[in-house]
């Protein structure tokens, strides 16, 4: 089911995480700086919304059903063997 929906969401969240591991540098200092605060805070919530997205289209391309929710999208995926639990719940 690889299309570029599914590539696209997958090279967001990638470069998102890329971008908040570069601007963070794994030195709480840098929260102390408001620009990279908002540089970060912004790039979780892109992949977050990114995530939710890939999850909807993936739900929606399997027909497992129509969530109600965004939690519920990862639920689906769960059900279908798609996505661990553990994952989902870390979502």
């Amino acid at each position: 089911m690889k299309n570029e929906v599914i590539l696209n969401k997958i090279s967001t969240i990638e470069r998102c995480i890329k971008r908040i591991q570069d601007v963070y540098g794994n030195d709480p200092e840098n929260l102390e700086d408001y620009t990279k605060q908002d540089s970060i805070i912004l790039n979780i919530q892109r992949a977050c919304e990114a995530s939710i997205d890939l999850a909807m289209h993936i739900v929606a391309g399997k027909k497992l059903g129509l969530p109600q929710s965004s939690r519920e999208a990862f639920d689906l995926l769960v059900t279908a063997g798609l996505l661990s639990a553990e994952l989902a719940n870390k979502l």
